[in-house]
Formats: C-alpha cells, sequence, structure tokens
C-alpha cells in the first residue's frame, strides 16, 4: 500500500466545481489502478499556535480547506501510472481548476501501521 495525500484550500463557494473536478478525477485515478480516493471537506479545521492545515497552504478568508488522500497498490505502481496518465493525456486539464494549485501540499508516504478496512489491525 501507498498513499498520496493532499490539503488543498477552496473557495467556499466553489464545492460544487471541486466536487465535480475531484470526481472527475477519481474516474481517471481508477483507471490507472488507484484503490481508494476519498475527498473531505472541511467540517472543523482549528487554527494552530504555531501551524494549522489554513498556514501549511495559506488559506484566505472564505475558503475552506480539502484534505484527500489516494491508495495505490505501491510507490512503482503509482510511479508507472502516473507516467502512463501523462504519456496518454489523462492529466490535461479540461476546464478550470476550481482553487489556487499554487498553494496546494501534496505528499506520498509509505504506511508504517494501518487499521484496515479488510485486512483487520496491522500494527
Amino acid at each position: 500500500m501507498y498513499v498520496a495525500g493532499l490539503v488543498i484550500p477552496v473557495p467556499e463557494d466553489r464545492m460544487d466545481a471541486y466536487r465535480a473536478w475531484a470526481e472527475n478525477g477519481a474516474r481517471i485515478f481508477k483507471r490507472y489502478g488507484c484503490i481508494e480516493i476519498v475527498e473531505s471537506w472541511e467540517d472543523v479545521v482549528p487554527n494552530g499556535k504555531q501551524t494549522d492545515f489554513r498556514r501549511a497552504v495559506a488559506a484566505n478568508d472564505g475558503e475552506k480547506i480539502v484534505f484527500c488522500w489516494q491508495i495505490w497498490p505501491d510507490k512503482a505502481f503509482l510511479d508507472a501510472a502516473e507516467e502512463r496518465m501523462h504519456a496518454d493525456g489523462a492529466l490535461d486539464v479540461a476546464g478550470e481548476i476550481p482553487f489556487d494549485a499554487s498553494r496546494l501540499i501534496v505528499g506520498c508516504f509509505c504506511p508504517i501501521a494501518v487499521m484496515g478496512r479488510d485486512d483487520g489491525v496491522e500494527i
């Protein structure tokens, strides 16, 4: 298992546009082997004393935080899928991205402890 995670500031009034953009992306990633994607819209995102999600993405007033993760079989699989998606043009943006992509944070992670839906607890 390999996890790609994103934190994205999205204008509150663009929630429907973001959802449509994310659903389109999910269809693409699924075709290329992504196991799971969860897109989460801000509910409770407290301001921290030193850092927090808002500061991390330089969120402006009126922006909500989206927290997203993708589960891939492993790093090599994701790397190959990304290469194929770029070669195929699958990631070419059609239409407007409903947020300022220059402020999103992305990172990929190797799980060290997992409590899975199907596998029970692996700690």
